[in-house]
């Protein structure tokens, strides 16, 4: 299949315009885990939080977009799954499930199919749906993170949401911003060699 009848083709992502096989399944999902993993080793304290700002959010919103719903959704989940087993690749270098910020791990794996499902009804081909998607994705990791810190700190959800959702809101705001440059920009440029 070329690129121009991918790219023409209705509810493509941006991993369909490689040939399909197995094996590239496989490397995508093993791929968008290790990249998802290596993001969030970029990572920075937030005074008063036991959540750090970190890239992992970023990249997996990127990797539900790229792959799809399904790969994007096992690419997560083999990133959740590896992490509890003892792989240190959560942010700063942690592992396992006991940790207050678990939850937006398994909001990112939800956050990832979701916007894996709007990119392949053209989310990801334009600025301003590119921002809804990445928005709809970041609803979805606090809606299970924030109650998940509360429930695992003991902290008030009113006090769960000023330590786990609004000292992230402008680092959000830039990595939807970088998004909506990068997804729209990578079609378009498909487009003009398609």
């Amino acid at each position: 299949m070329s690129t121009a009848s991918v790219i023409s083709r209705p509810g493509a992502v941006l991993a369909d315009l490689l040939p399909a096989s197995r094996t590239k399944d496989i490397a995508l999902v093993v791929g968008g885990a290790a990249l998802t993993g290596i993001a969030a080793q970029i990572a920075v304290p937030v005074p008063g939080s036991p959540v750090p700002v970190s890239g992992q959010t970023f990249a997996a919103l990127l990797v539900g977009t790229a792959l799809g719903a399904r790969r994007g959704f096992l690419s997560l989940a083999l990133y959740a799954v590896v992490g509890m087993a003892g792989m240190p690749w959560f942010a700063q270098g942690a592992s396992g499930y006991a940790m207050p910020s678990f939850g937006y791990i398994l909001g990112m794996v939800l956050a990832a199919t979701a916007v894996g499902a709007l990119a392949r009804r053209g989310a990801d081909r334009s600025v301003l749906r590119t921002a809804g998607a990445m928005a709809a994705g970041s609803v979805i990791i606090y809606a299970v993170g924030v109650p998940y810190l509360a429930l695992a700190t003991g902290m008030t959800l009113s006090q769960a949401v000023a330590a786990g959702l609004t000292p992230f809101l402008i680092g959000d705001a830039l990595k939807a911003a970088l998004a909506m440059g990068a997804l729209p920009t990578a079609w378009k440029l498909i487009d003009r060699r398609g």
